[in-house]
C-alpha cells in the first residue's frame, strides 16, 4: 500500500509496546465518511489537522471549521520541536518534513477571512425556520412567503427582502388566506421579531451577495494540492444555531450541485463537521432524517463527511452506522452516561483479540487513538491502538499578520470582499408602492379637471372650503388604499416555481 493512495495516520502499538505497523486511511474509501471523537484535550484537533494535510497532499480539497483558532496553524510551516521529532522517530515516520498547507480563510463576519454569504432563497424556508426556532404555524407562514415570492418574481437575497415580503403578505392576509391558508398578523409579527434578533446576531453579514460558489471550496494549487478552506468559527460559536444551520446549508448545497461520480479513486471534497452535536441538538425528527439521507447519498457525489465531537452518543445511530472510518481518542468513564458513551464507542469497532476496547478507550494517552478504517471491499479493519503522527504544519494559532498575509495571497482575494446590493424584493416592492402612490395622486386631479371642463363641480359638505377639504380627503384615502393594495398590481405570475432541494434550500440558477 503506497502513500499515493492512502493517508498515513500513525503506527499501531503491539503487546511489546513497539510501533511497527503503519495505519492508513485508503483514499478510495475516504468518501465513506468518518468520525473523530474524544474528550477535550486528547488530540482530536491534531487528528483533524493531519487528515486535512493528508487529503490536501493527495489533491483533495477540504472544508473545516476552526472552533478555537488552533487549527489556523495549518497554513504555515511547522517548527521543529523535540516532542514532535521523537514522535516521528517512534512511529518510523521518515522523512518527517515541515511544510505549510495551502489554505483559504473564511469568516461569516468577514473579520478573519473572506466573507461567506448565501441568499435567503438559497437557505430556503425549512432551514430559516430551524435557524429562528419557529413554531409550526410560523413555519407555515414562511413557506407561504417563499411561494408568493416564486409566483411574483420577487428575489429574496438579504434580510430586508424577507422583511419587506412578510410585511407585504400581512397586508394581503385575507386574499392569501383563501389560497394557501390562514396568515395571521401575529405569526408575521413573531417572524419579524425573530429576524430582528437574527440580524443583531450577525445574520445581516451572512445573507446577501456575492453568494458563495461551491467551486471555490474545491480549488487546487498549481502543483496539484487541494486547498483547505478554514472557517473561523470562534465568534460564530456564540450563536451555535447559526453555526449548525450554516454548515447544514453548505452540506445540502454540495449535495444539490455536485454531479454523481460513483466511487472515485479519491474524494472530490472532504467536509469536517466540528462540534457535530450542535447539528442534532433539539432537531426535529424530520430534519434528522434529512441529514441521514444527505449523508447516505452524498457519498456518490464524491464527498466525504467527517463528524468531530466529544461523545459518539452525540451522533444519532442512523447516522453513526454510515461512518466507516473511525478515530477514537480517550474518553472518561466516571458517570453512567460516560460509561454508556465508552461502551457505544467500543461496540462500533471490529474487535481486536489483543486488548479490550472498553478498557483501552479509558486509558489512551494524549495523541493516542483507537483507529479503524475501511480496507479492501470496504470492510472495517480490526481496531488498533495507534500513536497518531505529528503534523507537518504548525500546531496552534497563527498571528493576525500571518493570517492577513495568507488571506491576501489567496485565489479568491478580490471575489467576495466587496458586498453587492442589486435590485431585489425590497427595492421592487418600494418601487411599485411609489408608482401606485403617484397614480393615486394624479387620478383626483384628472377627475377634477374633467368636472370643471364640463361645468360640474365636486359636491362638498357646504361651501367652497368644504369642497376643497373633501378633495384633499379623497386624495388621501385613495393613496392609502393604493399603498395597502400594492400587490394587486404585481405583474403577471411567472408560473415557474424554483425547485428546492433537500433541506429546503433553493438551487442556484
Amino acid at each position: 500500500m503506497s502513500g499515493e493512495d492512502s493517508i498515513f495516520l500513525g503506527a499501531s502499538r503491539h503487546n511489546d509496546d513497539s510501533y511497527q505497523q503503519a495505519e492508513r486511511l485508503l483514499l478510495k474509501y475516504a468518501n465513506r465518511h468518518g468520525l473523530i471523537t474524544g474528550a477535550t484535550g486528547t488530540g482530536k484537533t491534531v487528528s483533524l489537522q493531519i487528515l486535512a494535510e493528508g487529503f490536501s497532499n493527495a489533491g483533495v480539497p477540504v472544508f473545516c471549521a476552526d472552533i478555537k483558532g488552533d487549527l489556523s496553524g495549518i497554513a504555515v510551516k511547522g517548527e521543529e520541536k523535540e516532542v514532535l521529532t521523537k514522535r516521528a522517530e517512534t512511529i518510523k515516520l521518515d522523512p518527517y518534513e515541515f511544510r505549510e498547507t495551502p489554505v483559504i480563510f473564511w469568516d461569516l463576519f468577514g473579520e478573519k477571512g473572506h466573507p461567506i454569504r448565501a441568499t435567503i432563497s438559497e437557505m430556503g424556508p425549512l432551514l430559516l425556520s430551524r435557524l429562528m426556532n419557529l413554531s409550526d404555524a410560523q413555519e407555515g407562514v414562511m413557506n407561504i412567503a417563499f411561494r408568493i415570492a416564486d409566483e411574483e418574481g420577487l428575489l429574496l437575497l438579504d434580510l430586508k427582502d424577507l422583511q419587506a415580503l412578510l410585511a407585504h403578505i400581512a397586508e394581503r392576509a385575507g386574499e392569501i388566506g383563501v389560497r394557501y391558508g390562514n396568515v395571521s398578523k401575529q405569526s408575521v409579527g413573531a417572524i419579524q421579531r425573530s429576524l430582528l434578533v437574527l440580524e443583531q446576531q450577525g445574520g445581516e453579514h451572512f445573507f446577501g451577495e456575492p453568494a458563495l460558489e461551491i467551486a471555490d471550496l474545491m480549488r487546487t494549487t498549481r502543483d496539484g494540492r487541494g486547498y483547505v478552506s478554514v472557517l473561523a468559527a470562534d465568534k460564530l460559536m456564540m450563536n451555535p444555531r447559526l453555526y449548525a444551520t450554516f454548515l447544514l446549508w453548505l452540506l445540502s448545497e454540495l449535495f444539490e450541485e455536485l454531479p454523481e461520480v460513483g466511487d472515485p479513486d479519491k474524494p472530490r471534497l472532504v467536509f469536517f463537521f466540528d462540534e457535530a452535536h450542535l447539528l442534532f441538538d433539539e432537531a426535529p425528527r424530520a430534519l434528522v432524517e434529512r441529514v441521514e439521507q444527505v449523508v447516505r447519498l452524498i457519498r456518490s457525489k464524491g464527498v466525504g463527511v467527517y463528524f468531530v465531537t466529544q461523545n459518539p452518543l452525540d451522533v444519532p445511530d442512523s447516522v453513526l452506522a454510515q461512518l466507516g472510518n473511525r478515530v477514537q481518542h480517550a474518553l472518561r468513564a466516571y458517570t453512567p452516561r460516560e460509561q454508556k458513551a465508552v461502551k457505544t464507542a467500543a461496540d462500533t469497532f471490529r474487535p481486536n483479540p489483543d486488548f479490550d476496547c472498553f478498557e483501552a478507550i479509558t486509558k489512551l494517552g494524549v495523541g493516542e487513538a483507537l483507529v479503524s478504517t475501511l480496507e479492501a471491499k470496504a470492510v472495517p479493519s480490526v481496531v488498533q491502538r495507534t500513536l497518531i503522527r505529528p503534523p507537518s504544519s504548525r500546531m496552534g494559532t497563527i498571528s493576525d499578520a500571518e493570517r492577513r498575509a495568507v488571506t491576501g495571497q489567496g485565489p479568491v482575494a478580490a471575489q467576495y470582499d466587496k458586498e453587492l446590493d442589486r435590485e431585489s424584493a425590497f427595492e421592487m416592492l418600494q418601487k411599485r408602492a411609489a408608482e401606485k402612490a403617484t397614480e393615486a395622486e394624479e387620478q383626483p386631479s384628472k377627475e377634477t379637471a374633467e368636472a370643471e371642463g364640463s361645468g360640474w363641480s365636486l359636491p362638498g359638505f357646504g361651501g367652497g372650503r368644504s369642497s376643497g377639504s373633501k378633495s384633499s380627503y379623497r386624495r388621501q384615502s385613495v393613496t392609502e388604499a393604493a399603498v395597502k393594495s400594492i400587490v394587486r398590481s404585481v405583474g403577471t405570475t411567472l408560473g415557474r416555481e424554483i425547485i428546492r432541494g433537500v433541506l429546503g434550500s433553493l438551487r442556484r440558477r
